[in-house]
């Protein structure tokens, strides 16, 4: 795999956008994966769940956590659902 960056495109939800401060972001990142991907901003905005209780999506579609990351992905990193 390569570690050339590459340009992402970002959601953030719940959680998440509290934690980023941030509804949506362009990126350039050189994580190869999406759980890298998440690592990386789980250190930067010190988002505070784990990798296990969070599904990801790209371009639409649910994918998992250790598929590679592609240039112009869109990502939404989706936290657990609460309320009633």
């Amino acid at each position: 795999m390569s570690d050339a960056p590459k340009t992402i495109y970002l959601r953030y939800f719940a959680q998440l956008r509290e934690q980023s401060q941030r509804e949506q972001e362009e990126r350039v990142t050189t994580a190869q994966t999406y759980g890298d991907l998440y690592q990386e901003l789980k250190t930067q905005y010190g988002f505070t769940l784990d990798l296990t209780h969070v599904k990801v999506a790209a371009n639409d579609t649910f994918v998992t956590l250790d598929q590679p990351l592609r240039a112009g992905d869109k990502v939404v990193f989706i936290p657990p659902v609460a309320g009633g």
